[in-house]
């Protein structure tokens, strides 16, 4: 229990976003020493490590493979960083598994809703674990799959048809949802169906603790333990916010140990995205203009629907440094985006001074998902990434300009 208890991310001055007390002025300032122009992301490698080594640790502990989920963060400059703890990457299509197979490594593991043909001949050599949405998938490939060399391990997504998520739009359990292999749909295959499957897979959770994973659990072996008695392993999906403050480790170790107790025969994986990638980063943008209607509205060049989709999808708030709720603070703003479209607002901010033009605007905790959803509707440049190096210094830029926009459209 002392070790178990030693893996729990604790700092009292570690607020909710994940990132500690100071690391955001020494992200800014290195980003103003190598003199880049926003937008950007800045992603810290020192707070990548902090994340990936309490994965590691819990890999390590409980004998589980944890594997970095792309459709979080693809992000490859920092994949010789994660290779070091993680078993390998999970992908949602041909492309995050090539991206998966060249480099960073280790296991492949590869779901999506349906394959096409020219997918599933390109996957044969790069997959480790091939996981299929449907039965009828199944019996599609099943021959492909099983006379592949290497072998691939092929799997089957199931839905417990039980989840405990707060969005809609993120409820892959949802009823009418495409996702996965309901109980009764296995309970009417035919006999020959699950001939060749090694694995069943479930994702249930969105940005949640050990406790809406306890519920699955209960849920998965409520209807499928006689399924789980004849496979080889057991994927628990995504959405394990592990590295977060206030997350259960001990509860999640312990959840892992009792599955293993139940089916010692099963090789378990856990594929976070968001927790590899959580508190690590920033977005950066520059005050371009102030307007007045209603109230003052500073326009930058950060936009919500070109670079920061989800806070118009989810929707959500993001952190602002130095910035708090409108009217707590002295100046209020609204911060909107440089597009055509009206609702390109991130939100109201206040402020303790006045924001002027040229001011620098920061946006806490962009790492995960942000950056793999950026468009260039409109023609808004793509924000660069840069990496600030353990040593302090931002030793890595990716810039991109007309180029990257052009060579999508003709």
């Amino acid at each position: 229990m002392e070790t178990t208890m030693a893996l729990q991310p604790s700092s009292p001055d570690q607020p909710e976003t994940g990132l500690y007390r100071g690391e955001v002025s020494r992200l800014l300032a290195a980003f103003e020493r190598r003199g880049l122009d926003t937008p950007c992301f800045v992603l810290d490698q020192t707070l990548f490590r902090r994340n990936a080594e309490l994965l590691g640790r819990v890999q390590n502990e409980t004998g589980a493979k944890i594997l970095l989920a792309q459709k979080a963060f693809a992000c490859f400059g920092l994949y010789s960083l994660l290779r070091g703890y993680l078993a390998g990457t999970t992908a949602s299509g041909l492309h995050e598994a090539r991206l998966g197979h060249e480099e960073f490594g280790g296991e492949v593991h590869v779901f999506s809703p349906a394959y096409k043909p020219a997918e599933m001949t390109a996957l044969l050599g790069i997959a480790d674990h091939l996981v299929f949405n449907s039965l009828g998938q199944w019996r599609r490939y099943r021959d492909e799959v099983l006379a592949a060399v290497p072998r691939i391990s092929a799997g089957l997504r199931i839905n417990p048809e039980y989840s405990e998520a707060v969005a809609e739009i993120y409820d892959p359990c949802a009823p009418g949802s495409r996702f996965g292999v309901l109980a009764r749909q296995l309970a009417a295959a035919e006999p020959g169906d699950l001939e060749g499957l090694e694995g069943l897979h479930f994702h249930t959770l969105c940005e949640q603790g050990a406790s809406a994973l306890a519920g699955t659990l209960h849920a998965v072996f409520d209807k499928f333990d006689p399924y789980l008695r004849r496979m080889r392993w057991l994927n628990f999906g995504g959405g394990h916010l592990v590295t977060s403050p206030g997350y259960d480790v001990a509860r999640l170790v312990s959840l892992i140990r009792e599955t293993q107790e139940r089916h010692p025969h099963l090789r378990l994986y856990l594929e976070p995205g968001e927790a590899i990638a959580v508190g690590t980063g920033v977005l950066i943008g520059t005050v371009i203009d102030i307007v007045e209607n209603g109230l003052p509205i500073a326009v930058l060049d950060v936009s919500a629907t070109t670079h920061m989709p989800d806070v118009l999808e989810m929707p959500y708030r993001p952190v602002v440094e130095g910035g708090g709720e409108p009217g707590e603070r002295a100046h209020t703003y609204r911060l909107g985006g440089p597009t055509c479209l009206a609702g390109d607002v991130i939100g109201d901010y206040s402020f303790d001074a006045p924001l002027a033009i040229g001011d620098r605007i920061v946006f806490h905790d962009m790492s995960h998902y942000t950056i793999v959803k950026t468009t260039t509707f409109n023609g808004v440049p793509l924000p660069s990434i840069a990496i600030l190096g353990e040593d302090g210094e931002i030793g890595s830029v990716r810039q991109f300009g007309y180029e990257d926009y052009r060579m999508r459209l003709g």
